[in-house]
């Protein structure tokens, strides 16, 4: 039996897996909080593993490994940035977040949240936390499906567009069955898998080298120092500070917050904290050893964030393959669809939420049954998909471009606002929307609008010009306007929201 048959089983039966767990929670999914939230009842295990591995997606395994292939261990910045930032997210917005959600109005979404929170009965944060969080959702759902595609057409030597549509199918069939639950139990078993293969993979490849001696005959030295570019200059402040940068991305993420309103109780979030940042760390450390490892092993790929399936092919698949065994071969690539898979159908289900539960059911239809509104839940992830599927017809997109760009919107917009609102009883609802506003359109015009012109006269946004990445300008300027707007408030204006707030983080823990 050839090696493709052995991978072809193991998808079909890992998809069919993913499926029936869609269709068993199919029943469950009575109401928007059931579809959206699984009813508050996610236990440790589940949350930590389904945040993190909601988190990663095909970028963990594709698209950071390739960028350390292509550049060297200069990029490990941006890990580090993020496991900073993954701590940091559970340890200070975790449990407020929940509780806020919870007993204020039993907000179900992000945007829920921000109308409860700053009391806005004119629906304007709701509303524009909702668009904003379709557009750079439909962005980023489409680097996962790049990434399926990618996956499936270079395992199976189809077409790029017959494997982009697979890949589309199989992720939208369980997320529209199940919803929240579905996601959450599959991105477990997900979870675990990746991990799984991103531990096992480099330290069979890495004994095959002959160890860390033989890598270091196959690579420079210049390679694998952190503080080289891959020109052999040294990093500069700002590359390294763009890297780190993303760390701040985490407070902004709704798939990831989504996670923490979902826990069962709040003595369970300190559990799962500890396994989530475990996950994190051991994660990301591994995927750039990949790319190390996969410099020697692996030269001269025409696409680096192919290194990782290549490496898979050579270990299990190869004529002289170092373990023989084409199934296991076809498990760990499906670990890199698992990877794919546990982020695309959050965003599928984020992005749905926002527009059935704070636009349409929000300011249009309020008076519709819970029914109706799953239903038109899942017809939102079928249209969703659609756009970005239509993003993702073109190949030419970098899946690290398309993340970098959607976690830099949704940090910007959402971050700061997130943050200082669980932590500051007197921010207002004007500063909230200032907030917001300012932080998605720095994103837009810094990386989008090419209002400057580069040394050969060509047309460069300010992401050109400077090198820096539009978080930061982001991130700090919607920081800066939440609080200017909140000192510049009439006294009183608060008064209402800071006696909720109080009343909030006084009350006792569930």
């Amino acid at each position: 039996m050839s090696s493709v048959v052995w991978v072809l089983i193991a998808f079909v039966l890992y998809a069919g897996v993913m499926i029936a767990i869609g269709g068993f929670f199919f029943k469950k999914s009575n109401n928007l909080s059931d579809y959206f939230l699984g009813g508050r009842k996610l236990n440790s295990w589940v949350a930590a593993f389904s945040a993190q591995a909601s988190d990663m997606s095909g970028w963990l395994l594709m698209g950071l490994p390739g960028a350390v292939y292509a550049f060297g261990t200069g990029q490990m910045w941006i890990a580090v940035g993020l496991a900073i930032g993954t701590a940091l997210n559970w340890l200070l917005v975790a449990k407020r977040l929940r509780r806020y959600t919870i007993k204020a109005g039993d907000a179900i979404t992000i945007p829920q949240y921000f109308e409860n929170r700053f009391h806005d009965n004119t629906h304007i944060l709701r509303v524009a936390a909702g668009i904003f969080i379709t557009i750079f959702f439909t962005v980023y759902t489409a680097s996962a499906f790049v990434a399926g595609g990618t996956l499936f057409s270079q395992v199976f030597g189809i077409d790029y567009q017959i494997a982009l549509v697979i890949s589309v199918v199989i992720i939208l069939v369980y997320t529209f069955l199940g919803g929240f639950s579905a996601v959450s139990w599959t991105d477990m078993v997900q979870g675990t898998l990746m991990l799984i293969a991103i531990l096992s993979v480099p330290l069979l490849a890495l004994a095959a080298l002959g160890g860390l001696s033989g890598l270091q005959s196959e690579v420079s030295p210049t390679f694998l120092n952190a503080l080289m570019d891959e020109n052999g200059q040294p990093l500069t402040f700002i590359s390294v500070i763009s890297q780190l940068a993303w760390g701040l991305g985490y407070f902004g993420m709704p798939h990831i917050l989504v996670r923490f309103m979902a826990i069962r109780n709040e003595k369970s979030v300190t559990k799962s904290a500890a396994i989530a940042i475990t996950w994190v760390i051991l994660s990301l450390s591994f995927a750039i050893f990949l790319g190390v490892i996969g410099a020697a092993f692996t030269p001269d790929l025409a696409d680096p964030e192919t290194v990782f399936i290549t490496m898979i092919q050579k270990v299990f698949m190869s004529a002289n393959a170092i373990v023989p065994v084409p199934l296991i071969g076809g498990i760990f690539l499906c670990g890199i669809l698992a990877a794919i898979m546990s982020t695309a159908d959050s965003q599928l289900l984020v992005t749905s939420s926002s527009i059935t539960g704070d636009i349409y059911r929000g300011t249009i239809n309020r008076k519709a049954s819970e029914t109706h509104y799953v239903w038109f839940s899942r017809a939102v992830v079928v249209a969703v998909a659609l756009v970005a599927y239509l993003i993702a017809v073109d190949r030419t997109s970098s899946i690290m471009g398309l993340v970098s760009n959607a976690w830099s919107g949704f940090g910007s917009t959402f971050g700061a606002l997130v943050l200082i609102s669980l932590y500051w009883k007197k921010v207002t609802r004007a500063a909230a929307a200032a907030g917001i506003i300012s932080g998605g359109v720095t994103v837009i015009l810094w990386d989008y609008v090419p209002f400057l012109r580069d040394a050969q006269g060509a047309a460069a946004t300010l992401a050109d010009t400077t090198g820096l990445y539009s978080l930061v300008p982001g991130f700090f300027l919607s920081l800066l306007f939440i609080v200017l707007f909140s000192l510049a408030a009439k006294k009183g204006t608060t008064e209402k929201m800071e006696r909720q707030f109080e009343e909030v983080f006084s009350g006792p823990v569930d």
